[in-house]
């Protein structure tokens, strides 16, 4: 009986270990090692991270008849925005949600836009798909689960704009870790496949990266200390771009996908 209860206990931690996330090589840099360690158990206990929003989508109520509901959906750079400060007065809403990858994003899409009734939900995430927060994961997925939000959002007559991933710097010292996560021509592919989706289907294309990149190709130094996440000048420059692809989704005749 000891014996099978000692193999029971090999094969449940076996299954446990296997059931994490593979995390690949963090380029030696220790501070990286530790952030993914702490996103461990996020992982194993609410991969999605529903329980973040859960609350506050449950006090939300129906959209008026004539409101143009936006919501606002991604990782840290849309988490950290001040929405409200930014858009005053606007029925805009963030669901934002730090080291997001766009796998854990389509867990979430339904509770934390669908169940929203937005006219348009405006998408910002791949930067840490790139960087390999929930594991190794290629264009051809990241671009996989764009198509499967768009196909979500069409379905519930859900406008979509598709912002660009943002370029990266490392022109200072607390830069060097975001910057080395993240492959600078995988940032131009998959720019460069939303582009050509939004075209293909009549949805909006964001382009925050055009405007917001250096003769370098790397994010103007004055838009982000970090190298990543926009400070106040970054944001700054990227609210009246957003709102005219809002605007310009809401006057289309169509909500794209049509064929």
């Amino acid at each position: 009986m000891r014996i099978f209860a000692v193999l029971l206990l090999s094969l449940a931690a076996t299954a446990q270990q296997a059931a994490q996330p593979v995390l690949p090589p963090s380029s030696g840099f220790p501070g990286l090692d530790q952030y993914r360690a702490s996103r461990v158990a996020i992982y194993m206990n609410d991969y999605g991270q529903l329980a973040r929003y859960r609350d506050a989508n449950a006090a939300v109520k129906p959209p008026a008849s004539a409101e143009s509901r936006v919501v606002f959906f991604g990782d840290s750079i849309t988490d950290m925005w001040a929405i409200a400060d930014s858009f005053p007065g606007r029925p805009y809403i963030n669901r934002g949600i730090g080291g997001q990858t766009t796998s854990q994003m389509l867990v979430r899409f339904k509770q934390d836009v669908i169940d929203l009734k937005p006219r348009v939900v405006v998408i910002l995430a791949g930067t840490n798909d790139i960087a390999g927060n929930t594991g190794p994961i290629s264009n051809e997925d990241i671009e996989a689960n764009f198509a499967s939000m768009a196909e979500l959002a069409h379905v519930h007559n859900i406008r979509v704009v598709f912002s660009s991933v943002l370029p990266v710097h490392n022109y200072t010292p607390q830069s060097k870790e975001l910057f080395a996560q993240r492959s600078s021509e995988r940032i131009l592919a998959l720019n460069r496949w939303l582009k050509e989706y939004c075209a293909a289907n009549n949805l909006v294309y964001l382009d925050y990266f055009t405007p917001m990149v250096d003769d370098k190709g790397l994010l103007k130094r004055d838009l982000a200390q970090d190298g990543l996440h926009p400070n106040k000048a970054g944001y700054a420059s990227m609210a009246p771009l957003a709102e005219k692809a809002i605007e310009t989704s809401l006057q289309s005749s169509d909500i794209g996908l049509q064929h």
